[in-house]
């Protein structure tokens, strides 16, 4: 393999390290590098990227952290043979948005993992950095003015409408933000097209969904474990779904045509626009 990096953006204001791993992990999406195929060395990389040695290191850390590389002592850096692996959403998203038209479908409890990776790309849109089309989101959550399997009280297991009413703010500020944010994008002349939407359902989302372009889907699972929160103030005791903490498994239709991630890519794309288009109902941010 004769790997020959892009070359960097001079007006690029992350550091070094950020800049040669986001650099990598492109070329590891887009398959430049394959999947079981070994990164140059150090040594190579270094003197691709004009930058130190320890820089070098460092980015190479932060791609095993996503789960893209594996180090093998002895041997080198290789990239990572299986499809499903945890990974990280934020590099995904922002290279989605380097595209004419971005798509993005997420189904999941509040949406606030998917407004906070939102924030880089849409910074860099304000900037010129990024330069997308049109926007389309749609945004598949519960609907909290019918009782859910979670949360409930820890005390009896029951529905507490306090407890709804808490989680339902919760979602409406980070689907909100998401709307207004890329709105004012199309305010601002940045982009042509803008289309957020937001739909509910009746049942307990207990995973989140991305479908990314339709060529990248993320899953996790959001775990019930005890909380304590404030509602309504007062503090209560309850069985909470938790989904800071949870991890990403990433798929992507780059795996090949008939490989299982190109698979999950497309059975998350029908299960969402079969939800999306049956018992999901419109919502409408503002009336609430």
């Amino acid at each position: 393999m004769t790997y020959v990096p892009d070359p960097l953006d001079p007006d690029d204001d992350r550091p070094p390290y950020e800049q040669v791993a986001s650099s990598l992990s492109a070329a590891i999406r887009t398959r430049r590098i394959a999947p079981g195929e070994k990164l140059p060395s150090h040594k190579e990389l270094t003197e691709l990227y004009g930058f130190a040695r320890a820089t070098i290191q460092r980015a190479l850390r932060d791609l095993e952290d996503e789960g893209l590389v594996i180090s093998r002592k002895g041997s080198g850096v290789y990239v990572r043979n299986r499809t499903e692996r945890p990974s990280g959403l934020r590099p995904y998203v922002e290279q989605a948005f380097s595209r004419d038209e971005v798509t993005i479908d997420f189904a999941g409890f509040s949406s606030e993992t998917l407004h906070g990776a939102l924030q880089e790309p849409l910074d860099k849109i304000r900037v010129g950095r990024l330069t997308p089309q049109s926007i389309t989101m749609r945004i598949l959550v519960p609907d909290m003015s019918v009782p859910q399997a979670a949360p409930v009280r820890m005390t009896d297991g029951q529905d507490d409408q306090r407890l709804r009413d808490r989680m339902r703010e919760i979602m409406i500020s980070y689907t909100r933000s998401i709307r207004d944010s890329v709105a004012e994008l199309k305010h601002l002349g940045l982009v042509s097209e803008t289309r957020i939407q937001v739909r509910v359902h009746s049942g307990t989302p207990f995973f989140k969904l991305y479908v990314i372009n339709g060529e990248d889907a993320f899953f996790g699972y959001y775990p019930i474990r005890p909380n304590k929160v404030v509602a309504q103030g007062e503090t209560i005791e309850i069985y909470d779904l938790v989904g800071k903490d949870t991890v990403l498994f990433h798929h992507s239709l780059n795996d090949g045509a008939s490989s299982s991630g190109a698979q999950q890519v497309q059975q998350a794309g029908m299960w969402f626009d079969s939800v999306w288009g049956t018992i999901g109902r419109d919502f409408d941010l503002d009336a609430h």
